[in-house]
């Protein structure tokens, strides 16, 4: 993460929620909210809290202020782990990395827009997957998650500029809430421009 600039409360916060507790060091809890929002996007928030009742009734408003309706949308996802390793000078890629990874717990192993290697397993071999490839064959990690990946054939195209902005608002309201972790959605490039496609997945996560 860059840090610079940003506020020492905040940073304290977020070491803090990395450990499982608040800033005020009570014990987070792990919640999921589902919702279906416009333009019929399925959606998967997870976050972080010590106070759950709250952190649903923000964003459940929210929702609603958006046209959106809360209701259960993980079916229409799996949910995976994802490792992404450094490139380094050997450049190693899916054909150089494929059994090794197999063997370690790998379902799958692709290579992102960057030409980094991606990996997917199964939510609880992440880790274990991710060192023993690591080990191996001196990769370094960049990044390790556990995400919601939507299925591909319940997948919703973005056909028009207006409904990708209200996205975007709606999103960027929901990241202001304290406490979340991810925002899901099974949207996918239709034909908007690439400009408008690029500025909703900054905002999601991977």
């Amino acid at each position: 993460m860059n840090v610079a600039g940003f506020p020492k409360a905040s940073i304290e916060a977020s070491i803090a929620r990395g450990q499982g507790i608040s800033s005020t060091g009570a014990t987070l809890e792990s919640v999921t909210l589902e919702a279906i929002v416009p333009p019929s996007v399925a959606c998967v928030i997870d976050c972080q809290t010590d106070s759950k009742l709250r952190l649903l009734q923000d964003l459940r408003l929210i929702i609603k202020n958006h046209g959106g309706t809360v209701t259960p949308t993980s079916y229409l996802f799996e949910k995976k782990g994802i490792i992404v390793f450094e490139k380094d000078e050997r450049k190693m890629g899916v054909n150089e990395i494929l059994d090794e990874a197999i063997e370690a717990g790998a379902e799958d192993v692709d290579t992102n827009s960057d030409g980094n290697v991606v990996v997917w397993t199964e939510p609880g071999k992440t880790t274990s997957t991710a060192n023993t490839i690591a080990e191996k064959l001196k990769m370094r990690v960049q990044s390790s998650d556990i995400i919601w990946d939507p299925n591909d054939d319940t997948k919703v195209q973005l056909e028009s500029t207006e409904s990708v902005k209200e996205l975007v608002e709606l999103i960027d309201e929901l990241q202001e809430v304290s406490g979340i972790q991810g925002i899901y959605i099974n949207a996918v490039r239709g034909s908007v421009d690439s400009d408008t496609w690029a500025d909703l997945q900054s905002r999601i996560s991977a």
